[in-house]
């Protein structure tokens, strides 16, 4: 019950006190030129903070854990693949009310895109700011235990080539360190809990990570929360 009161009065205080915070965290920040791939709007949410622009297309969007991981898994080709539009999704979980596109053979939702044509001029311009970088070691990748990813993805993701990782799970994860793998503290409300979506997660990361040191060092500090 206190851990549950300290993690809601640390929230409203950083919401309260957001300008104070977010200016903090923009001063800190030395790398001024990243690029965030995630599986949700958490990516978008960072940006969004440290009022930099979006380096990234994986903005205002989710991928399933499956075509996530795929896409992950051959990462060059994939971004290399022209997006086109399906009007039928192969996953069945929702309603799809928003533009669904496909790279090769994985999904891309674009739940916050009014249109495919918004969707796919935003996608080419952050696309190409991401190619633009001159190293890979200013790409960061977080995936999070929503939308079809389980315990299995989990793991293959923190197998893939990349220096720069992260992942939260409502739960621990054997074989992974609390540097590489996060558990976020909240009150289970079903057998099968779940992080909240990106943007709620983003505002609880705080809590746990010291994000800016991330992005400048590429090491991740863990800061109050640990389970």
């Amino acid at each position: 019950m206190l851990r549950t009161l300290e993690v809601f009065v640390k929230r409203k205080l950083r919401q309260y006190f957001k300008n104070n915070y977010a200016t903090r965290d923009m001063v800190k920040l030395e790398n001024k030129n990243f690029a965030i791939v995630s599986n949700n709007c958490w990516g978008g949410s960072n940006y969004q903070w440290l009022n930099k622009p979006y380096n990234s297309p994986f903005i205002g969007l989710f991928m399933y854990g499956p075509c996530y991981l795929k896409l992950l898994q051959n990462f060059d080709f994939y971004m290399g693949q022209q997006l086109l539009f399906v009007d039928v999704s192969k996953y069945k979980d929702r309603e799809k009310t928003y533009p669904v596109g496909l790279l090769a053979d994985v999904e891309v939702h674009f739940t916050h895109y009014k249109d495919s044509t918004e969707a796919q001029l935003k996608w080419e311009r952050r696309k190409s700011r991401l190619q633009a970088l001159k190293s890979t070691d200013n790409l960061f990748f977080m995936i999070c235990d929503r939308e079809r990813v389980d315990t299995e993805i989990i793991k293959e993701f923190h197998k893939l080539p990349f220096e720069n990782k992260l992942s939260f799970g409502a739960l621990p994860i054997d074989g992974l360190k609390d540097c590489e793998h996060v558990k976020i503290y909240e009150r289970p409300k079903s057998k099968n809990p779940i992080v909240p979506n990106g943007r709620k997660l983003f505002k609880l990361s705080f809590l746990y990570v010291d994000l800016v040191h991330w992005f400048n060092s590429g090491k991740i500090k863990r800061t109050r929360f640990k389970y």
